[in-house]
């Protein structure tokens, strides 16, 4: 699960920095997993927060796009985006509060959340090692199939200068 919050603030030239937005200005919140498909689309207010879930492993891809065009202003926009991932994006408080926990029950499904992170962190560091293994394996047959070619071209290059060598005198009739 991840999470983003963010704030859009608008350059006023007035006092020469960053204050809120005006009401209208929007955010289309545009989110990409790795396979390239569009996770989330939507648009939200200038000051908001965004949620997904990931189904898959590796870079997303979070573009922010404003609602506004370059006619209506066109001055500088600061964007503040804070993203929260795994147990990081949960709210234990109102978990708490939806499931009617103890204090105890909760820290249990807290540090339940922390070991499964920790399990899917090892398993995506265990596919990362498998690739990088099958990446080394690659390159070093590559290597070793280039080093024999060099080598059987540069014995066959020695053997024909050889053959040209004797036929040359040979030719000449000096050996």
């Amino acid at each position: 699960m991840v999470v983003g919050n963010y704030k859009v603030e608008i350059f006023d030239k007035n006092i020469n920095d960053f204050v809120p937005t005006v009401y209208g200005l929007g955010m289309l919140v545009e989110i990409r997993d790795p396979d390239d498909k569009i996770v989330l689309s939507r648009t939200y207010a200038a000051e908001g927060r965004f949620t997904f879930t990931s189904h898959s492993a590796g870079e997303h891809i979070i573009c922010l796009n404003s609602n506004s065009t370059a006619w209506l202003y066109a001055g500088q926009l600061r964007v503040h985006l804070d993203i929260s991932v795994g147990e990081h994006a949960v709210d234990y408080q109102q978990v708490q509060a939806k499931d009617k926990l103890s204090e105890l029950q909760l820290r249990i499904r807290q540090l339940l959340d922390q070991v499964e992170q920790i399990t899917k962190e090892q398993n995506y560091q265990r596919y990362r090692e498998e690739r990088f293994r099958q990446t080394s394996e690659s390159t070093n047959q590559r290597v070793l199939w280039w080093s024999i070619a060099q080598t059987l071209i540069l014995l066959l290059t020695g053997f024909w200068q050889m053959q040209h060598l004797k036929s040359f005198f040979q030719a000449k009739k000096l050996v």
